[in-house]
Protein backbone atom coordinates (compact mmCIF):
# COMPACT_ATOMS: atom_id res chain seq x y z
CA UNK A 1 0.00 0.00 0.00
CA UNK A 2 3.00 2.40 0.78
CA UNK A 3 4.42 2.14 -2.47
CA UNK A 4 0.84 2.73 -4.87
CA UNK A 5 0.51 5.79 -2.62
CA UNK A 6 3.77 7.21 -3.28
CA UNK A 7 3.83 6.63 -6.71
CA UNK A 8 0.49 8.22 -7.05
CA UNK A 9 0.27 10.85 -5.04
CA UNK A 10 2.86 13.14 -7.23
CA UNK A 11 2.27 16.57 -9.29
CA UNK A 12 5.64 15.94 -11.02
CA UNK A 13 5.45 12.90 -13.40
CA UNK A 14 7.94 9.92 -13.12
CA UNK A 15 8.97 10.14 -16.65
CA UNK A 16 10.27 14.26 -15.55
CA UNK A 17 11.85 12.83 -12.25
CA UNK A 18 13.88 9.98 -14.22
CA UNK A 19 15.07 12.62 -17.00
CA UNK A 20 16.30 14.76 -13.85
CA UNK A 21 17.85 11.80 -12.34
CA UNK A 22 19.26 10.28 -15.86
CA UNK A 23 21.14 14.03 -16.26
CA UNK A 24 22.28 13.79 -12.86
CA UNK A 25 23.81 10.69 -12.50
CA UNK A 26 26.71 11.11 -14.61
CA UNK A 27 27.64 14.27 -13.04
CA UNK A 28 27.23 12.79 -9.39
CA UNK A 29 30.02 10.06 -10.98
CA UNK A 30 32.18 12.69 -11.94
CA UNK A 31 32.18 14.65 -8.90
CA UNK A 32 32.81 11.76 -7.22
CA UNK A 33 36.04 10.99 -9.08
CA UNK A 34 37.54 14.71 -8.08
CA UNK A 35 36.43 14.07 -4.69
CA UNK A 36 34.60 16.62 -4.00
CA UNK A 37 32.75 15.91 -0.36
CA UNK A 38 28.82 15.98 -1.08
CA UNK A 39 28.62 18.49 2.06
CA UNK A 40 30.11 21.34 -0.02
CA UNK A 41 28.07 20.86 -2.53
CA UNK A 42 25.01 21.29 -0.08
CA UNK A 43 26.89 24.27 1.01
CA UNK A 44 26.83 25.30 -3.19
CA UNK A 45 22.54 24.60 -3.01
CA UNK A 46 22.41 26.79 0.03
CA UNK A 47 24.21 29.73 -1.62
CA UNK A 48 22.43 28.99 -5.06
CA UNK A 49 19.00 28.95 -3.27
CA UNK A 50 20.12 32.76 -1.07
CA UNK A 51 21.19 33.67 -4.06
CA UNK A 52 17.90 32.99 -5.55
CA UNK A 53 15.91 35.22 -2.70
CA UNK A 54 18.67 37.93 -3.23
CA UNK A 55 17.67 37.94 -7.02
CA UNK A 56 13.87 38.02 -6.59
CA UNK A 57 14.27 40.88 -3.60
CA UNK A 58 16.59 43.09 -6.07
CA UNK A 59 13.92 42.47 -8.90
CA UNK A 60 16.06 40.16 -11.23
CA UNK A 61 13.25 37.50 -11.36
CA UNK A 62 14.64 35.10 -14.78
CA UNK A 63 17.75 35.13 -12.78
CA UNK A 64 16.52 34.24 -9.82
CA UNK A 65 14.52 31.51 -11.41
CA UNK A 66 17.93 30.00 -12.84
CA UNK A 67 18.94 30.16 -9.37
CA UNK A 68 16.19 27.95 -8.24
CA UNK A 69 17.00 25.35 -11.00
CA UNK A 70 20.69 25.23 -9.90
CA UNK A 71 19.59 24.87 -6.24
CA UNK A 72 17.34 22.02 -7.48
CA UNK A 73 19.98 20.47 -9.49
CA UNK A 74 22.69 20.92 -6.36
CA UNK A 75 20.12 19.31 -3.68
CA UNK A 76 19.58 16.12 -5.70
CA UNK A 77 23.62 16.23 -6.67
CA UNK A 78 24.85 16.07 -3.47
CA UNK A 79 22.74 12.86 -2.57
CA UNK A 80 24.05 10.80 -5.72
CA UNK A 81 27.57 12.10 -4.90
CA UNK A 82 27.49 10.87 -1.62
CA UNK A 83 26.33 7.68 -2.73
CA UNK A 84 28.42 7.22 -5.61
CA UNK A 85 31.77 7.96 -3.27
CA UNK A 86 30.50 5.77 -0.32
CA UNK A 87 30.41 9.30 1.80
CA UNK A 88 26.43 8.79 2.72
CA UNK A 89 26.53 9.66 6.54
CA UNK A 90 23.77 10.69 9.27
CA UNK A 91 25.15 13.78 9.52
CA UNK A 92 24.98 14.44 5.69
CA UNK A 93 21.21 13.49 5.56
CA UNK A 94 20.32 15.98 8.84
CA UNK A 95 22.96 18.32 6.88
CA UNK A 96 21.43 18.81 3.47
CA UNK A 97 18.03 18.73 5.41
CA UNK A 98 18.74 21.78 7.14
CA UNK A 99 20.50 23.34 5.02
CA UNK A 100 17.42 22.72 2.54
CA UNK A 101 15.16 24.76 5.12
CA UNK A 102 17.17 27.60 5.02
CA UNK A 103 17.74 27.92 1.59
CA UNK A 104 13.85 27.99 0.87
CA UNK A 105 13.68 30.38 3.67
CA UNK A 106 15.90 32.69 1.81
CA UNK A 107 13.64 32.01 -1.33
CA UNK A 108 10.49 33.03 0.33
CA UNK A 109 12.16 35.79 2.00
CA UNK A 110 13.12 37.43 -1.39
CA UNK A 111 10.06 37.27 -2.85
CA UNK A 112 8.41 38.45 0.54
CA UNK A 113 10.97 41.63 -0.13
CA UNK A 114 9.44 41.93 -3.02
CA UNK A 115 5.68 41.62 -2.41
CA UNK A 116 6.37 43.41 1.17
CA UNK A 117 3.95 46.02 -0.41
CA UNK A 118 1.15 43.23 -1.16
CA UNK A 119 -1.40 41.08 0.26
CA UNK A 120 0.25 38.33 -1.40
CA UNK A 121 2.81 38.78 1.64
CA UNK A 122 0.32 37.17 3.80
CA UNK A 123 0.47 34.00 1.20
CA UNK A 124 4.23 33.68 1.42
CA UNK A 125 4.00 33.09 5.38
CA UNK A 126 1.31 30.02 4.91
CA UNK A 127 3.45 28.85 1.80
CA UNK A 128 6.47 28.92 4.18
CA UNK A 129 4.20 27.08 6.61
CA UNK A 130 2.96 24.30 4.43
CA UNK A 131 6.93 23.95 3.26
CA UNK A 132 8.01 23.52 6.48
CA UNK A 133 5.29 21.31 7.66
CA UNK A 134 6.01 19.04 5.17
CA UNK A 135 9.58 18.25 5.80
CA UNK A 136 8.57 18.33 9.63
CA UNK A 137 5.90 15.22 9.30
CA UNK A 138 8.41 13.38 7.17
CA UNK A 139 11.22 14.01 9.98
CA UNK A 140 8.88 13.03 12.90
CA UNK A 141 7.52 10.01 10.62
CA UNK A 142 10.95 8.48 10.55
CA UNK A 143 11.55 9.33 13.60
CA UNK A 144 8.47 7.05 14.83
CA UNK A 145 10.15 4.21 12.16
CA UNK A 146 7.67 5.10 9.39
CA UNK A 147 8.83 6.36 6.16
CA UNK A 148 6.96 8.64 4.82
CA UNK A 149 7.31 10.30 1.18
CA UNK A 150 3.77 10.56 0.46
CA UNK A 151 2.06 13.82 -0.95
CA UNK A 152 1.18 15.96 -3.76
CA UNK A 153 3.77 18.78 -2.87
CA UNK A 154 6.91 18.03 -1.80
CA UNK A 155 10.54 19.86 -2.40
CA UNK A 156 11.00 19.51 -6.19
CA UNK A 157 7.52 19.90 -6.89
CA UNK A 158 7.47 23.16 -5.44
CA UNK A 159 10.85 24.18 -6.91
CA UNK A 160 9.71 23.18 -10.28
CA UNK A 161 6.22 25.11 -9.54
CA UNK A 162 8.21 28.32 -8.31
CA UNK A 163 10.82 28.28 -11.56
CA UNK A 164 8.24 28.02 -14.08
CA UNK A 165 6.03 31.02 -12.94
CA UNK A 166 8.81 32.89 -12.25
CA UNK A 167 10.44 32.39 -16.28
CA UNK A 168 6.79 32.24 -17.82
CA UNK A 169 5.66 35.35 -15.67
CA UNK A 170 8.88 37.50 -16.91
CA UNK A 171 8.46 35.83 -20.49
CA UNK A 172 5.14 37.35 -21.00
CA UNK A 173 5.71 40.33 -18.58
CA UNK A 174 2.73 38.79 -16.18
CA UNK A 175 5.53 37.81 -13.23
CA UNK A 176 3.64 39.33 -10.22
CA UNK A 177 -0.04 37.03 -11.46
CA UNK A 178 2.28 34.16 -12.16
CA UNK A 179 3.82 34.04 -8.95
CA UNK A 180 0.90 34.43 -6.72
CA UNK A 181 -0.87 31.95 -8.31
CA UNK A 182 2.29 29.81 -7.77
CA UNK A 183 2.58 30.75 -4.19
CA UNK A 184 -1.11 30.05 -3.82
CA UNK A 185 -0.98 26.87 -4.97
CA UNK A 186 2.08 25.61 -3.43
CA UNK A 187 0.64 27.01 0.15
CA UNK A 188 -2.86 25.05 -0.33
CA UNK A 189 -1.08 21.90 -1.34
CA UNK A 190 2.02 21.92 1.11
CA UNK A 191 -0.99 22.09 3.83
CA UNK A 192 -2.71 19.29 2.33
CA UNK A 193 0.34 17.42 2.07
CA UNK A 194 1.23 17.64 5.78
CA UNK A 195 -2.38 16.32 6.52
CA UNK A 196 -1.34 13.11 4.31
CA UNK A 197 1.05 12.30 5.64
CA UNK A 198 -0.61 12.60 8.99
CA UNK A 199 -3.19 10.34 7.75
CA UNK A 200 -0.35 8.15 6.18
CA UNK A 201 1.18 7.36 9.82
CA UNK A 202 -2.36 6.70 11.13
CA UNK A 203 -3.27 4.34 8.33
CA UNK A 204 0.47 2.45 8.91
CA UNK A 205 0.09 2.63 12.52
CA UNK A 206 -2.97 0.93 12.45
CA UNK A 207 -2.67 -1.85 9.92
CA UNK A 208 0.57 -2.57 12.23
CA UNK A 209 -1.61 -2.78 15.10
CA UNK A 210 -3.98 -5.30 13.12
CA UNK A 211 -1.37 -7.80 12.62
CA UNK A 212 -0.53 -8.20 16.16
Amino acid sequence: MENKIKENLRILPPKLRTSVLNFVNPLGRFFARLNIHPNFITILALLAGIGAGFLFATEHPLWGSLAIVLCGLLDILDGKVATQSNRRTLFGAIFDSTLDRYSEFAIYLGLAVHFRHHWALWVIFFTFLGSTMVSYTRARSEGLDIECRVGFMQRAERLVILTLAAIIGVLINKFDILIIAALLIIALFSNITAWQRLFFVYQVEKQRKEKL
